[in-house]
This record gives C-alpha cells, structure tokens and sequence, in this order.
C-alpha cells in the first residue's frame, strides 16, 4: 500500500525510539478510525430505516405516463374489480394469420392472455385467406381462455380486383422495386393493407360485436394492462385507440393525400367537420420542442399516422357510410396496387377526418412491442405495478423520440391526458 511505503522510508530516517513511537501511533490509528468509520457508516445507513418503514407506499404517485392516486393498491392483473371474471364487452380479439406463422401467433395469445385476456376470456376471431390448418386450430384453442373461432376471407375482399388494370399493375410495381420501396414488390402485402383498410369489419365472424382488439404474430405486451380497453372506448363513447404514432414513408404513398383533398372537396363538409376532427395532426410540420418532422413530406400530410398494428376499436364506426364512403373514393383511385397505400395511413386519415377529437384516445398505460419498436414506462412505480418486463431506456421505447409522432398527437390531437383510466 501507497501509505506502507511512506512509513517504512520515514522509519530509516529516524532514531529508533522515534521509529518505535511512530509505529505504535500508526497501529493506533488506524484501529480506531476503522473502528469508528465503520461505525460511523453503520449509523448513516440505518439512520432511515424508521422513516423508510413509515412510508404508505400506496399514498406514492406513478411517475409515468399518468398518475394513479393509489398505485400499489391493485391486484397485479389489469383487473380491478377483484371478480374471478369481470364483466365483458362485446368484443373480440382479432388475428389475420397464416397457417406457417403459428409459431409468432402462439407467442402473441400467450403474452396477451397473461397481462389481458386470462381474466376476461374474450373470444378470439382468426382469418386467413386460405382455410386454417387443423393444427393451427388444435394449437390457439389451446392458448386462448376463450373462445376462438376461424374465418376463410372470401376471394373477392382479398384479391387485386378486376378493374386493375394489369399492365399499369405490373410496371408500377417493377418501378417501385427498383426504388427499393419497402413491400414495394409484394403483391400479398398489397391485398393484405386493402383488407385491412376496407372489409376487415364487413367479414361474418364479426358482424355481431361491437369492438375488436388487433393483435399481429410475434408481438408482445410488456405491461400487466390496468385496465380493458374496450370498456374504455364505450364509457368514453370513444371509437378509437392506438398506443404507437410514427411517420410513413412517403415513397409508399406518393398520391395519397391528393386523393384525400379531393375526396374533402367532394365531401363539402357533409362528414369532415374541420372545426372539431383531427386535420391539425394530419398536417401540422411545426418544430415541437427540438424536433421537427424527421421526414420531409412534399404534401400537406406531414406523414403522421397510428401504427395499426395494434388498434382497438369500434366495429359500427367502420361499417358506417361516412367511413365506406370514404374508403371507397380511396379505393377507386387503385393507390393500394399502383402504389403500396399501407392500413395504417388509412385508417389514421379517415379516423382523424370524421372523429371529433374526443373519440380517440392514446393508451399510454400499455407497453407494446412490435419489431423493431416498443413503448415502455418510464416511471419504477408503474412498471413494478404492472409487473413490466421492459427497458424505458430503450433506444427503441419510441414514445418521445424524434420519429414518433405522439408529441404531435398531444398539441393537435386530444391532448395529454393525466389520470388513469379503469
């Protein structure tokens, strides 16, 4: 040690009564100022045990998202009621999947039966535009806690429909894989954002419900939900909810929003009510904090759309004329096979067109994972509540960075809500 080699040098310049009496002051020392650091330490760490002991945990708010009075209070499982089964909506879980992605479906019904669906036993709806293995069928049966139930899409709301005019089809497609646009040589891919867009909601295993969760194969739930979702949307006689925001890439959807202008000259005002819907999301480009659209747009859309991946929402909005009205004038222009219109865009237009802004709500509570993205909360109280498995210090947790677009959502959309739903 650095002070050993100093005491020995000193002791050879020294008589040796002096070396005696040094080396007893030094063993001295440093017996009793351990004795006393230790000690010193040992009352500085218990110094606030009592005070620690006295603390009521459940008075201690959620530094997260939202506040919750009494945070520590409920039961670790999104169910509140403290019932074995709590009431239900009339909804259901909704899945379009093929057979060969079995394995990312089962991971997806596992993690939303356990922080969800095991204490509500919602049914499950899956469609495919082949019929399901029995396999698959044996499979999710399984995993579900309730009842699942198996639809074939018919031809005619999945496949490229005969007024597209094939040749256009084809050579937009080749020019799109050549500019390396993302799905930009999937014909599939295509059909599936067109379905999603359009007739998702017209199928027959749904005609009798009310709200369907979207839920996509190997995606996960990081977060004990804190409450059901569905009740949510009916108590606040909302149509809609999302949990990720994010821009588009334009490539995909070059014509689109001149589309959407024309449909709102045609509209003149009868369904697009600019005085209470959402434009101001759809085409506000203004710097918020430090951030500006990560994306330039050469349109007045500024790219800004939910992730429909996960979406909850109400089944009867879809099917009404105002929304169909909406899709079909979309639809008629052929964007989803000359170009590679996604669902998401789509859907987020034509719900941030015709809702008032109150009809869509941001589910800041729920942590979701979807490749390569994830939402997680940042405040050590709410994870421990809901029995997290997630990092907020993510470079993915996407709510605040610069390619999220929900700091845009609370200036133009319904805001920043500070109280816990449930």
């Amino acid at each position: 040690m650095f002070w050993v080699k100093h005491v020995v040098f000193a002791l050879l310049c020294m008589p040796l009564c002096l070396q005696i009496k040094t080396i007893v002051e030094s063993i001295y020392i440093q017996k009793h100022l351990s004795s006393y650091y230790l000690k010193e330490s040992q009352q500085i760490l218990n110094k606030y045990d009592a005070a620690h002991k006295s603390i009521d945990m459940s008075a201690i708010k959620l530094g997260a998202n939202t506040y919750d009075p009494d945070p520590l209070s409920h039961l670790h499982k999104g169910n509140f009621s403290g019932l074995t089964h709590p009431p239900r909506e009339n909804a259901t879980i909704l899945m379009l999947v093929r057979n060969e992605e079995i394995e990312g479906a089962l991971e997806s019904m596992r993690s939303l039966e356990d922080r969800f669906n095991r204490d509500y036993h919602y049914d499950w709806t899956f469609l495919n535009d082949v019929p399901f293995t029995t396999e698959f069928k044996i499979a999710t049966s399984a995993m579900a806690s309730g009842k699942t139930q198996y639809g074939l899409i018919p031809v005619d709301d999945w496949n490229r429909p005969d007024w597209i005019n094939d040749d256009k089809f084809t050579q937009c497609m080749k020019k799109m894989v050549e500019d390396n646009v993302i799905y930009g040589e999937s014909i599939s891919y295509r059909n599936m954002c067109r379905f999603n867009s359009g007739f998702f909601f017209r199928q027959e295993l749904l005609k009798n419900y009310d709200y369907y969760f979207r839920v996509e194969p190997n995606v996960d739930y990081y977060c004990d939900f804190p409450y059901d979702p569905f009740k949510v949307l009916r108590e606040r006689k909302a149509k809609y909810g999302f949990v990720i925001s994010l821009y588009e890439y334009e490539n995909t959807i070059p014509t689109l929003w001149d589309t959407v202008e024309d449909y709102i000259k045609e509209d003149n005002a009868k369904d697009v009510h600019m005085d209470e819907n959402h434009i101001g999301f759809l085409t506000d480009k203004e710097k918020i904090g430090r951030y500006g659209p990560v994306t330039e747009s050469h349109s007045n859309y500024n790219l800004c759309h939910f992730w429909s991946n996960f979406e909850v929402g109400d089944l009867n909005f879809f099917r009404s004329d105002r929304y169909i009205k909406f899709f079909n004038h979309l639809d008629q222009e052929g964007g989803f096979y000359y170009e590679r219109w996604g669902d998401a865009p789509v859907h987020s237009i034509g719900l941030s067109l015709l809702l008032k802004q109150e009809e869509i709500i941001h589910f800041d509570e729920i942590s979701y994972y979807h490749p390569p993205f994830n939402t997680c909360p940042t405040g050590n109280y709410a994870r421990l509540d809901q029995r997290c498995s997630c990092d907020p210090d993510s470079e993915f947790n996407i709510d605040i960075l610069v390619h999220s677009c929900l700091m845009r959502w609370w200036k133009n959309g319904s805001g920043k809500y500070f109280m816990k739903e449930g």
